[in-house]
C-alpha cells in the first residue's frame, strides 16, 4: 500500500469514527420527522415555532450534507487512486495527492464542529462586555472589544441585536450588552468569556506613555423553548422599572419612559434594556435576559459544587486575564490557556477570531480528557 493510499485509508477510518460519534443515521431520521412535520398543513399558524422547526431541519441537512460528501470523496478519491497507480500514472497521483491534501484541511474544519459538544453549544448567546481597571483607556478598549466581536459575528454571518449601552464621558462604552443569533454562537463563544488586556500607547495621555486596560466579557447562552420550560423565575423576586432612554433612536425613544430596568432581588442581578422603542418590548428583551443569566449562574454553582467536590476549585480573580493585546513595545496577541498567539494583531481586531476560537475549544477539550 503506497503512503498517499495509507493516508486516504487513515482519513476514512477517522471520517467513520466522526460519523457514528455524531450518529448520522440518527440526524437522517430527525431531518425525516422535521420534514413530516413542515408538511403539516397548520404549520405555518405557529410561526416562531415553524421558524424554529425549520431552522433545525436546515442546519441537519447541511451538516448530513457535509459529511456525506466527505465520505463520497474519500471513498472516490481512494478508488480513483487504485487505478492510477495500477497505470503507474504519476500525473494523476500528484494530482490526487493535491486533492487528499484538500479533503484532509477541509475534514479538519468539518472535525472541528464536533468540538460543539456542550449541551447548550447550539444556543445563541448574550454577551456582556463591561470596562475593567484602565479607566478612559479601559472604556476604549471596551468600545474596541465591541467593534472586534461585531465584526468576526459578521463574518460568521451571525444576527447582532444590542440590548444595553452606557457610553464613557470621554469616550469608549462602560458596559455593553448584546445578544447574537446564529449557528452554534453559544459553542464559539464560550471559550471567549474572562478578562482581556490591552497594553499600548494611550491616545489619551499626552505624554505618549504606555498603558494596560482591562475589560471584561461575560458570555451566557439564550435559553431556547426546551430550557425555559425547564427553568423559571418567580417574579415575585423580580423588580421592573422604567426610566428615560439615554441610548440611540428617535425622539420617542428619547423623550418617553421606554428603559426598562429589571432586579432579580435575591441575586442582586440587574438587566437594563433601551434599544427598543416600546417599553413593552424592552421588558421583554431585559426577561429574556435576566432568565438567560440567571440559568448560566445555576450552571456555574452546579459546576463550582462539582469542582469543590474534586478539590479543584478555584475562586475567579478579575486579575486572571485569559487573553492579551499587545500593540507596544512590539506585536502579539496571545490567549494564556491554549497559549496559542499571533503578531498580526489588526487582522484579530477586525474580527478574524476562528484560528484563537478553536484553539481554545481544543485546549478545553484536552483539559477535560484529563479530568
Amino acid at each position: 500500500m503506497s503512503a498517499l493510499n495509507k493516508q486516504l485509508v487513515d482519513l476514512k477510518s477517522r471520517a467513520n469514527t466522526a460519523r457514528e460519534a455524531l450518529d448520522i443515521e440518527t440526524m437522517k431520521k430527525r431531518i425525516a420527522m422535521l420534514d413530516a412535520e413542515m408538511q403539516l398543513p397548520d404549520f405555518w399558524s405557529d410561526q416562531e415555532n415553524a421558524r424554529t422547526v425549520s431552522q433545525e431541519a436546515a442546519d441537519l441537512k447541511e451538516e448530513v450534507g457535509n459529511w456525506d460528501g466527505i465520505a463520497s470523496e474519500i471513498d472516490e478519491l481512494i478508488s480513483v487512486l487504485e487505478l492510477a497507480e495500477s497505470e503507474n500514472d504519476t500525473s494523476m497521483i500528484e494530482e490526487l495527492a493535491k486533492q487528499s491534501a484538500d479533503l484532509t484541511a477541509r475534514f479538519e474544519k468539518l472535525e472541528f464542529t464536533m468540538l460543539f459538544s456542550g449541551k447548550y453549544d447550539a444556543n445563541n448567546a448574550i454577551l456582556s462586555l463591561h470596562a475593567g481597571a484602565g479607566g478612559t483607556d479601559a472604556q476604549d478598549w471596551t468600545e474596541m472589544l465591541f467593534r472586534m466581536y461585531a465584526r468576526f459575528a459578521e463574518k460568521k454571518g451571525w444576527k447582532m441585536e444590542v440590548i444595553n449601552e452606557s457610553r464613557g464621558e470621554e469616550a469608549g462604552i462602560k458596559h455593553v450588552t448584546f445578544g447574537l443569533a446564529g449557528r452554534s454562537v453559544y459553542g464559539h463563544m464560550r471559550g471567549e468569556a474572562g478578562v482581556h488586556r490591552i497594553v499600548r500607547i494611550s491616545p489619551f495621555d499626552a505624554e505618549k506613555m504606555r498603558h494596560t486596560a482591562f475589560a471584561l466579557l461575560e458570555v451566557v447562552p439564550e435559553l431556547d423553548k426546551v430550557s425555559e420550560k425547564e427553568f423559571d423565575i418567580n417574579m415575585d423576586d423580580v423588580r421592573i422599572d422604567t426610566f428615560m432612554s439615554s441610548g440611540k433612536g428617535g425622539q420617542s425613544v428619547n423623550t418617553t419612559y421606554s428603559a426598562v430596568r429589571v432586579t432579580h432581588t435575591p441575586t442582586s442581578t440587574v438587566v437594563s434594556c433601551q434599544n427598543e422603542r416600546s417599553q413593552l418590548q424592552n421588558k421583554e428583551t431585559a426577561l429574556r435576559v435576566l432568565k438567560s443569566k440567571l440559568f448560566q449562574r445555576m450552571l456555574e454553582e452546579r459546576a463550582e459544587k462539582l469542582d469543590e467536590l474534586k478539590g479543584g476549585h478555584k475562586s475567579p480573580e478579575w486579575g486572571n486575564q485569559i487573553r492579551s493585546y499587545v500593540l507596544h513595545p512590539y506585536k502579539m496577541v496571545k490567549d494564556h490557556r491554549s497559549n496559542y498567539e499571533v503578531q498580526d494583531v489588526e487582522r484579530v481586531l477586525n474580527g478574524d477570531l476562528d484560528d484563537f476560537v478553536e484553539e481554545n475549544l481544543r485546549f478545553i477539550a484536552r483539559e477535560g480528557d484529563r479530568s
